[in-house]
C-alpha cells in the first residue's frame, strides 16, 4: 500500500471547508482515517486539527509569522505535489529538533525546503498547521465523532479514551490499529497525565445544595496552579503535570521531595494545587509563581525567591488501582490515609449555607480565591465541566484568549496592549471575540504581552496585530451586553484583566455557550429581558 500522500490531506481540509454540517464533516473524516497506514495515523490527525506535535509532546517548531512571510515570498510556486504526510511530519521534527549556534538558520532552511516541495493548495494548508488555524470547523470532538465511525463504536467509548490517554492522535492510532474493544481496555496509567475535572459556577450556596442535596464537601479555592503527581516508588520517579498536561517537575524539586516523603504509597497519582507564598506562609499574587514556571536554570535561587506550599484534593490512582471510578468521598478519605496532613487541602462537609458562608469568609480573610464545592458521590470526570463541582466567588471572572492586539499610544506607545479578548465556540473550536481591554496589566505585564503577542503574530493590519489564539488571561467585567459588532452577539462592559493565566490552554478558556447563560441570568435577574432576547441563542 503506497504511503498516503499529504496532498490528499490538504484536499480534505477543502473538503472540511466546503460543508457547515458535522455529520458530514465527520463521514468525511471516517472515510480519510479508515484509509491510512497504520504509521500514518497519529500525525494525520494531529495535522488536521492544527497541531504539529501531541499535547505531552513537549517540541515545539519557534517559527514566527514574519519568518514564514519571507519565506513564503521566496519560495517558488505550484510545485507538483510529491510529499507524504509522514514526510511533511518528519520534517517539522527535523524542524522542532534544531538546536543549538546555528539553529535559527537551519531551522529556516528545513522550512524553505518544506515550503519549496509542495503545490499551492498544500502550502495553504501547511502555514495554516503551522499556526494552529485550520478554520475548518473540525475541533476534537468532531474528530472523535469521525474514530468513532471509522472504528464502528460509540462516541462515549471514544471519549472516554480521550480523556484518559490525554491524546486524540492516541486514540485514534490504537482504535484503527487494534479496534473498538481496545479502547474499552483503556485505563488510567503512571506518567500519562488526563485532563482535569472542571467546576461551574455558582451564584451563591443555595443553587450547590439544590445540585448536591444535603450536604456538600467545601474545599478551599487557592490562586495557585493545578497540578498532577505521579509517583512510582518501585523505579523513584516521580513526575509533576501542569493542568496543560506539560511536564513541568523541574521547576518543582520541593513538591519531588514531598511526593517521595510525605506519601506513604508505593504508587499514586494525586492532584492539587501549587500556591506561592511569603516567609510567613501567607499567599503570593499568582505571578509570582508564574517566575517558577518559567525558569529552566538557577531552579534553587529561585526555589529561595519564591517558596510554595502544596495543597491535595484528589487521589486518581493507588497502588495499581484507578480510583477515578470512585465517589469523591471515598478517594479524599483514602487521600487523607496516606498523606501528611500539612499537604491536605482545608476542607468542610457543610449541611447549611450559614456554616458554609462562614467558611467562604475564613477562606478569603486567608487570602485564598473562595471555595470549591462538590458532591460527595461524585466520580471523577476527566476534562468535564459540570454541576458535581462548583466554584463559588465572590467576583464573577471569565479566562478568555487574546486573538489580537492594537498597538498602544501616549502612555502605551511601542506596547502591544489593547487586546481583543475571545471565548470559545464548542462546536466548531473557533474563537470568538466579546470585547477589548487594556486596562488591568503593570508595564512589566504590557512588555511581556508585547513580546509574547509578537512571537504569535499570524498577520498585521493598520494598527492590530493578528495572533495565534495562545495566551489566556482573567478578565472581570461588569455586565455582558448584546453587540451586533462581534459574530458572538455579546460584548463585555468594562472588562479589564485581573491576570495572565500562563498556567491554562487557550482549549480551556470559557465557552460562547457559558456567557450566554451568564448573560440570560444577569437579564432575568434585572428584569431587563424579553423572551425572545432571551432564546435569541438557541
Amino acid at each position: 500500500m503506497p504511503p498516503t500522500q499529504f496532498s490528499s490531506l490538504a484536499t480534505l481540509c477543502q473538503h472540511l471547508e466546503a460543508t457547515t454540517k458535522k455529520l458530514e464533516k465527520s463521514a468525511l473524516l471516517s472515510d480519510f482515517l479508515k484509509n491510512l497506514q497504520p504509521n500514518e495515523i497519529s500525525p494525520a490527525v494531529l495535522l488536521l486539527l492544527g497541531k504539529i506535535f501531541s499535547a505531552t509532546d513537549e517540541r515545539t517548531l519557534k517559527v514566527s509569522w514574519r519568518t514564514l512571510q519571507k519565506l513564503e515570498e521566496q519560495t517558488p510556486k505550484g510545485k507538483t505535489p510529491s510529499l507524504s504526510i509522514l514526510d511533511v511530519h518528519q520534517h517539522f521534527s527535523r524542524i522542532a529538533g534544531a538546536s543549538g549556534k546555528g539553529s535559527r538558520q537551519r531551522k529556516e532552511e528545513l522550512l524553505a525546503d518544506l515550503l519549496g516541495r509542495v503545490s499551492a493548495n498544500e502550502k495553504t494548508y501547511l502555514v495554516k498547521m503551522i499556526f494552529g488555524e485550520m478554520q475548518h470547523g473540525v475541533a476534537e470532538g468532531v474528530m472523535q465523532q469521525g474514530i468513532a465511525e471509522a472504528i464502528d463504536a460509540d462516541l462515549a467509548l471514544v471519549r472516554r479514551a480521550a480523556l484518559l490517554l490525554g491524546d486524540i492522535a492516541e486514540v485514534a492510532r490504537l482504535g484503527l490499529i487494534k479496534g473498538k474493544n481496545a479502547l474499552a481496555q483503556v485505563s488510567l496509567q503512571l506518567f500519562r497525565p488526563i485532563q482535569p475535572m472542571l467546576a461551574s459556577l455558582a451564584e451563591d450556596f443555595e443553587d450547590v445544595f439544590k445540585e448536591h442535596g444535603e450536604q456538600t464537601a467545601l474545599e478551599y479555592k487557592y490562586d495557585g496552579a493545578r497540578v498532577q503527581i505521579h509517583c512510582d516508588r518501585s523505579t523513584a520517579q516521580v513526575k509533576i503535570f501542569s493542568r496543560q498536561l506539560s511536564e513541568v517537575t523541574p521547576s518543582l524539586p520541593e513538591l519531588v521531595e514531598w511526593a517521595q516523603t510525605k506519601i506513604a504509597a508505593d504508587s499514586f497519582i494525586v492532584e492539587g494545587e501549587v500556591v506561592p507564598v511569603n516567609a510567613a506562609g501567607k499567599p503570593l499574587p499568582f505571578q509570582e509563581l508564574m517566575r517558577r514556571f518559567r525558569r529552566v536554570h538557577q531552579i534553587a535561587e529561585t526555589q529561595k525567591e519564591v517558596p510554595v506550599k502544596l495543597y491535595l484534593f484528589d487521589l486518581l490512582y493507588l497502588d495499581g488501582k484507578s480510583y477515578i471510578d470512585q465517589p469523591y468521598q471515598e478517594r479524599w478519605q483514602k487521600l487523607a490515609e496516606i498523606c501528611d496532613q500539612s499537604l491536605l487541602a482545608d476542607r468542610l462537609v457543610a449541611s447549611d449555607k450559614t456554616s458554609a458562608e462562614t467558611f467562604l469568609q475564613r477562606a478569603m480573610q486567608s487570602g485564598h480565591e473562595g471555595l470549591m464545592a462538590k458532591d460527595l458521590t461524585s466520580l471523577y470526570q476527566p476534562g468535564a465541566r459540570g454541576k458535581k463541582w462548583f466554584k463559588i466567588k465572590p467576583a464573577d471572572t471569565l479566562d478568555l484568549v487574546v486573538v489580537a492586539a492594537d498597538w498602544g499610544y501616549g502612555r502605551r506607545t511601542g506596547w502591544l496592549s489593547n487586546y481583543h479578548l475571545a471565548v470559545r465556540d464548542e462546536e466548531s473550536g473557533e474563537f470568538m471575540v466579546v470585547g477589548k481591554t487594556f486596562k488591568g496589566l503593570t508595564d512589566a505585564e504590557f512588555q511581556w504581552m508585547t513580546e509574547s503577542l509578537q512571537r504569535l503574530k499570524t498577520s498585521e493590519t493598520n494598527f492590530t496585530v493578528q495572533v495565534r489564539p495562545q495566551i489566556v488571561v482573567e478578565v472581570a467585567y461588569n455586565e455582558i451586553q448584546r453587540s451586533a459588532q462581534y459574530r458572538s452577539q455579546l460584548a463585555l462592559r468594562f472588562a479589564r484583566i485581573k491576570r495572565i493565566r500562563e498556567d491554562k490552554a487557550p482549549e480551556q478558556c470559557d465557552s460562547l455557550a457559558r456567557l450566554q447563560q451568564l448573560y440570560e441570568k444577569q437579564f432575568e435577574k434585572k428584569g431587563r429581558g424579553t423572551q425572545k432576547e432571551r432564546v435569541a441563542f438557541q
